[in-house]
């Protein structure tokens, strides 16, 4: 081994507990999730020269510590190894995280390992944006098309799109590329917010901070629903009363629902005019969504969803059965950024609009970098796409997103954006942080070491 080689092995995989008590202001409330305490499994991988790498994955409280052990559980395949070795042959190396001779018995490429998977590819993304010192969209922009796609496994794909049709998109991408990216640095990338909309906020929360974001410039809003048809309705009603028709509203209702149900319970809706109606049941249900977006095509209702699609295999299905008219990535729910890249390819072929799911710990920090990749490299356009924006948690973090007149700014630090703050790891780190002793004190929460 060089000494080159010798500076840029990995000589250490750390991962971390890191959870923030969103549950105290029901920040994050859905009708699934009516408690979340906002958190993540937070990778840091060390070379020998010092350098490190940021990746997380993220998790809404109990049971971080089970993606915690995971990551424990696959860091073997990743200490020791040299870092340029692994991005000289990227998707070997994911496939050797995914299809661990035992480890894939308990996913396969879904679930806790997966989300595993996530953290560790995400702290290496990080890692090799910091090395060539260029954020990741600018890394993934730069790429030459074959080598991108080096990084990509096919897998179980291919017969939705090829490498050699994937190698076209990527060339025609090309084509007035340095125009494009010249905008993005200028404007930025559209976001619409859910900051305003969720379903434990009283109608004063709500209006005040429909207010708020509207008077921010923000000209799409997204509401959670599902719970209650008549609060539904009276929550659609009021947020209408104070954007208007003629800026965007959009309908979560995170899974609750039977298929059935789904549509007859939008119908009562559609008088909102909603662009889509977001995860309406099963995320695994394809035949079901496929169902649901027949029945409310006439009255002009959309369906979104992907936030908890398990991997690319569920994102093929969905797109080819046209389950969905828009589809959200989510940065650490699928294998990191090396799949998620082989969904953009699949809905660049097949005529789909990616519109990213965020709003958790680090997801708008990390799927900026993908959508303005997407926009300057592989689909060209932003017309139709918006990335989800809640302003929470950022404060956390050393290089976090930054919004201005509802567009996400292209991040000019190098890596990935998901550096957290050696503060806040101090604080919140569970159970042993600052916040979470000072806490557990005062009998807010229970302390799980008693």
């Amino acid at each position: 081994m060089t000494s080159t080689e010798q500076n840029l092995k990995v000589v250490s995989v750390d991962v971390r507990d890191i959870r923030f008590p969103t549950s105290m202001q029901s920040d994050g409330s859905d009708a699934m999730h009516t408690d979340p305490d906002y958190s993540c499994a937070y990778v840091t991988i060390k070379l020998a020269t010092g350098l490190e790498g940021s990746g997380l994955t993220f998790t809404t409280g109990r049971g971080t510590e089970i993606v915690v052990q995971a990551v424990k559980s696959l860091s073997y395949l990743v200490l020791g190894q040299v870092v340029t070795d692994i991005y000289r042959d990227f998707a070997t190396f994911w496939r050797s995280l995914t299809s661990e001779g035992q480890i894939r018995w308990i996913g396969p490429e879904k679930g806790v390992t997966h989300l595993a998977t996530a953290a560790i590819i995400n702290a290496l993304w990080d890692l090799w944006g910091k090395l060539l010192k260029k954020p990741v969209w600018q890394l993934l922009a730069d790429l030459d098309p074959e080598v991108l796609l080096s990084v990509i496994d096919f897998r179980y794909v291919t017969n939705c799109v090829t490498k050699e049709e994937a190698l076209e998109l990527l060339n025609q991408g090309q084509v007035g590329k340095e125009a494009r990216q010249k905008k993005l640095l200028e404007t930025g990338y559209p976001c619409y917010t859910t900051q305003a909309g969720w379903l434990g906020y009283s109608d004063e929360k709500i209006t005040q901070l429909a207010q708020k974001y509207l008077d921010m410039g923000y000209t799409a809003f997204k509401v959670k629903v599902g719970k209650n048809l008549q609060d539904d309705i009276n929550r659609c009603k009021l947020l209408r009363s104070i954007i208007g028709y003629d800026r965007t509203l959009m309908v979560d209702a995170n899974q609750v629902w039977e298929v059935r149900e789904a549509i007859e319970w939008m119908k009562h809706l559609a008088p909102f005019k909603p662009l889509w109606i977001e995860e309406p049941t099963s995320p695994d249900d394809v035949l079901g969504h496929a169902e649901i977006a027949r029945a409310l095509k006439p009255y002009g209702i959309a369906v979104a969803t992907g936030e908890m699609c398990c991997n690319r295999v569920l994102f093929k299905q969905f797109m080819q059965a046209q389950a969905l008219e828009y589809c959200q990535i989510d940065s650490a729910r699928i294998g990191g950024v090396n799949e998620i890249l082989s969904v953009y390819l699949m809905a660049r072929k097949l005529g789909v609009k990616v519109c990213p799911h965020a709003g958790g710990v680090g997801l708008c920090e990390m799927v900026q970098h993908l959508q303005m990749w997407d926009y300057v490299a592989l689909s060209g356009t932003s017309e139709g796409r918006m990335v989800e924006f809640v302003d929470q948690q950022h404060e956390h973090f050393v290089n976090p997103c930054v919004i201005k007149n509802a567009h996400y700014t292209a991040p000019k630090a190098p890596g990935y954006s998901t550096t957290i703050k050696a503060e806040a790891i101090a604080a919140y780190e569970y159970p042993n942080g600052s916040e979470w002793q000072s806490m557990f004190a005062k009998g807010l929460f229970h302390d799980p070491r008693k």
